[in-house]
């Protein structure tokens, strides 16, 4: 199946094998692991290749490692992507936009395994939803986030639970909340902001060394988030109100 727009280099990943012989890239169905890195140096950069990495980590299902990388060669033709699947791998070029990301993923990993058309349409209904919420228009953004679950992409369905969690709880919606942020972890034990968000939803409704569990979580898998001010202010919050249970006990 070719992938409209893009183009494929015979261009192995880094410690990945590929079998003799072969003039092209071939792309085996995903049965196994697969892995997509994508060029963020400076030309790719330029190309829009730190865009597509957040595309691709918003449609990929989890069972798909997506992660930025280094120079990939053919500067210029990008941006680009190297994917391995199986063991099998090769590098994509010009795949600057979000619909071409989606269509290398069916590409990747079949018809059956990623419906492209599906998944951008929920990933467009996720930013919006997204937006909405900053805005302060909770109740918009979980009703946009409903309709998108309700698609039945093959990825990003992890992101979409997590942001109606967030939707929700601004809402006050706490016990649905704290049901989203749940099957968000579910869906993707080792996404970080799933466990953030239900450490948040556990923190409303004051059970706060099972919140506290949950930021713990988080951190093990993304020690990064520390630093962040996000989770400093979780964690000086949550040490007030554990202080506070203390000393009324």
């Amino acid at each position: 199946m070719a992938v409209a727009g893009v183009t494929a280099f015979c261009c192995p990943l880094v410690s990945v094998r590929r079998p003799a012989r072969r003039r092209r890239p071939t792309t085996p169905r995903a049965s196994g692991s697969v892995e997509i890195r994508v060029c963020t140096n400076r030309t790719c950069a330029r190309q829009g290749g730190r865009e597509v990495l957040a595309a691709l980590e918003g449609l990929a299902p989890p069972r798909v490692d997506v992660a930025s990388c280094g120079c990939l060669g053919r500067c210029g033709a990008g941006p680009n992507i190297a994917a391995s699947v199986s063991g099998s791998a090769a590098v994509f070029g010009h795949v600057g936009t979000a619909a071409r990301a989606a269509q290398l993923l069916e590409h990747l990993l079949g018809g059956s395994g990623f419906d492209a058309a599906a998944g951008l349409a929920a990933l467009a209904a996720r930013e919006k939803a997204e937006a909405a919420l900053e805005k302060g228009d909770a109740t918009a953004a979980e009703a946009l986030l409903t309709e998108a679950i309700g698609m039945n992409a093959c990825g990003g369905l992890h992101l979409l639970y997590r942001s109606r969690s967030n939707a929700r709880l601004s809402m006050g919606n706490i016990t649905g909340a704290l049901a989203d942020a749940e099957e968000a972890t579910k869906i993707a034990p080792k996404f970080p902001q799933a466990h953030l968000s239900r450490g948040d939803a556990l923190f409303a409704m004051e059970e706060y060394r099972h919140a506290e569990n949950s930021y713990a979580d988080a951190l093990d898998l993304d020690p990064s988030i520390r630093r962040t001010k996000s989770f400093r202010a979780r964690v000086q919050k949550l040490r007030e109100k554990l202080v506070s249970a203390d000393n009324s006990s």
